[in-house]
């Protein structure tokens, strides 16, 4: 693993005041399942920002044999819905799935929504929580939550790509700010199925890239040779405007056999441009209980042809997951084995790097710029 200068949990379920949520129009009790996987970039003031995704849960979301979630009307607001829970699949804690469903059905367990949250200039310690700031749902395609936004600035601007989740499409919508705390919806840039969209810094001889990751029911099998797995993997598209997309079409990182990526991977931290090309921070994830075991790997892209790729090893982690948790956090804790970086800043000697840990809280390593090299 890299070398690591420090690390700690910034950011956490009991550092977020209810008071404050879009979701308490309900009337109901609820609690936050997590505080996690935090987008990062740095600020005008210098400071740094961390988009909070904070997902909430209903504390009794069971009542005479329903399970009851939560939904975002366009015309009502937020909503209280309910379906008999003989036709669920619970395993998983975090969404559950419908039996017997001609297609696949997912229902979530928590309702997300974004908290920016400013940093001091090393991301040690909160200076502000911007509740006034949260970013709730505005379109219908957002009827079950916003997740897991990433950050870019390009041209002095900022844009934020976010999972938007509703019951017609599952897309990657775009946000754009002039000062990194007040956000403007553009709309849906990736369509059904495609999340993790990380948009590269700068424009490239002509064109803006992005690495995307396409998600479906079914895949083909490899040949009988290969090494990889059919399954979501990372792929690319670029654009003339950051606004219209197209997949670059042979560029492709599928899972593959005997890794840390064995069973999915997808795109991470913003893109850094470094002496050696493109440093793309992504997850990998491995055969775990039922989420499976996530750990942060590293590769490099070209820097004029950032489709080309010029090193990436699946084997040797970044980051792995903490054995422990604080003993407040280990008592709510609710899965293992899970880091999800999701932002990066770069400083003189090291990065600043921003993950979720556990789906639970928000993360922030200090890492060695020499010892991320080496292990590439």
């Amino acid at each position: 693993m890299s070398k690591i200068l420090k690390d700690l949990i910034i950011f956490s379920p009991k550092d977020v005041d209810l008071s404050h949520s879009p979701l308490s129009s309900l009337g109901e009790s609820t609690n936050v399942l997590g505080a996690f996987n935090p987008a990062l970039t740095k600020l005008p003031n210098g400071n740094l920002l961390i988009m909070v995704r904070v997902a909430e849960k209903l504390l009794s979301p069971t009542e005479n044999g329903n399970f009851r979630f939560i939904r975002w009307d366009s015309e009502k607001g937020y909503v209280l819905e309910s379906v008999k829970t003989d036709l669920l699949i619970t395993d998983d804690p975090r969404k559950y799935e419908f039996k017997n469903r001609k297609y696949t059905t997912y229902g979530l367990t928590s309702f997300s929504w974004l908290l920016p949250v400013e940093l001091n200039d090393v991301g040690s310690e909160v200076l502000k929580i911007h509740y006034e700031r949260i970013i709730q749902p505005q379109q219908a395609y957002q009827e079950y939550g916003i997740e897991d936004a990433r950050l870019t600035q390009i041209d002095q601007k900022y844009y934020m790509t976010t999972c938007s989740v509703s019951s017609f499409r599952h897309s990657t919508t775009l946000y754009v700010s002039e000062d990194g705390l007040n956000y403007k919806l553009e709309g849906i840039i990736q369509d059904h199925q495609n999340k993790d969209m990380v948009l590269f810094p700068e424009n490239i001889n002509g064109f803006y890239y992005a690495l995307t990751r396409p998600v479906g029911d079914h895949y083909f099998h490899s040949n009988t040779i290969s090494e990889t797995i059919p399954g979501p993997g990372i792929c690319m598209s670029r654009s003339p405007d950051l606004l219209h997309w197209k997949p670059v079409e042979d560029f492709i990182i599928q899972p593959k056999l005997n890794t840390l990526a064995s069973d999915k991977l997808g795109g991470g931290a913003n893109p850094i441009l470094t002496d050696e090309g493109w440093l793309v921070l992504f997850h990998g994830v491995s055969n775990g209980d039922v989420v499976g075991k996530y750990s942060t790997m590293a590769l490099v892209l070209d820097k004029n042809e950032p489709y080309k790729i010029k090193t990436i090893n699946l084997s040797k982690p970044i980051l792995k997951s903490f054995e422990e948790l604080p003993e407040d956090l280990e008592k709510i804790s609710y899965i293992d084995d899970v880091v999800f970086t999701s932002g990066i800043v770069e400083k003189e000697n090291y990065f600043i790097v921003a993950s979720g840990e556990r789906d639970l809280c928000c993360r922030i390593t200090h890492l060695e710029k020499s010892s991320l090299t080496n292990l590439l």
